[in-house]
């Protein structure tokens, strides 16, 4: 008998959630999910994260001039991100097991000692009632391929999701989901800081990349 198959990483059903969020304009009335902040064109809410300390964040909203394929195609280039992104120090993919597993580590700044990533992530094109949707989602895995490193944080709960289609015009109308806990000594008041500055930074950046992107290919 053959080696059994390996069972999906994403569900079925997280790819139509993906899509599902797209279609809202914000998390639905009565759920505890808050607005932070409203900002050039993107709405992002936060959810407090009990046994973290935490938050969760959401984001809705729409990024001008930015096409959605080209989106994906510089949210899925590593190579690339190396050359935008300047907290990334280490990046690449690597099978194991016959799974590709992406290694990332992560710059921060001094007193901090970096953190790494091991993940996995899966895009689709998912086709919606005529409508042609991306969506990314990710999630951190443990393989042995992948050890802890001396002096570097491993992060051991990271999720990120992203829904991704056309405005109708020639930007891209966008739905992302985000969970990341750096773990470590580091304040949660901090972290949270970070983060809800990070997440519509990180978009914007994509956006500009893909600008330069578009002229590099």
């Amino acid at each position: 008998m053959g080696t059994p198959a390996r069972p999906p990483r994403f569900s079925e059903e997280r790819f139509w959630a993906a899509c599902r969020e797209l279609d809202q304009l914000a998390p639905p009335a009565g759920t505890p999910w808050g607005l932070l902040v409203e900002s050039s064109g993107l709405r992002i809410y936060r959810l407090y994260h009990e046994q973290s300390g935490l938050y969760e964040y959401k984001v809705f909203g729409g990024l001008a001039d930015c096409p959605p394929k080209l989106f994906v195609d510089v949210y899925m280039d590593l190579k690339f991100r190396k050359q935008w992104d300047p907290y990334v120090k280490e990046l690449y993919e690597k099978t194991c097991d016959g799974e590709r597993v992406i290694y990332w580590e992560v710059n921060y700044p001094f007193p901090f000692s970096n953190r790494d990533y091991v993940y996995v992530r899966e895009c689709r094109e998912m086709a919606v009632d005529g409508r042609k949707i991306w969506v990314v989602l990710a999630e951190n895995v443990s393989v042995p391929q992948f050890p802890e490193k001396p002096g570097i944080t491993r992060v051991k709960s990271y999720k990120q999701s992203l829904a991704i289609e056309s405005d109708g015009k020639t930007g891209s109308k966008v739905y992302m989901y985000y969970f990341d806990n750096p773990g470590g000594n580091i304040p949660s008041w901090l972290i949270n800081w970070a983060a809800q500055s990070g997440v519509p930074a990180f978009l914007k950046d994509m956006q500009e990349a893909g600008r330069n992107y578009s002229r590099s290919m």
